[in-house]
């Protein structure tokens, strides 16, 4: 089995064109589609620190979690 990756459009009529290399022989093919999730547009740019304030981190966040986190409440 050979296997290659080709771009193609579809067009208004619904329609795929494929082509295959020349040296390929003649026969009958699987074609699978894989139809792309379009890219989302992205209206405002990112900027450092625009979210500075709106997340608050625990006075004790690396602190060592105690074995009953890691062994269950039995421990």
């Amino acid at each position: 089995m050979q296997v290659i990756e080709l771009q193609a459009d579809i067009d208004e009529k619904h329609q795929i064109q494929l082509h295959v290399p020349e040296d390929w022989p003649c026969q009958r093919v699987k074609v699978i589609v894989l139809l792309e999730e379009p890219k989302a547009d992205v209206k405002k740019k990112r900027r450092f620190g625009q979210f500075r304030g709106q997340i608050k981190i625990a006075d004790d966040f690396d602190a060592e979690l105690p074995d009953e986190f890691w062994l269950g409440n039995g421990a």
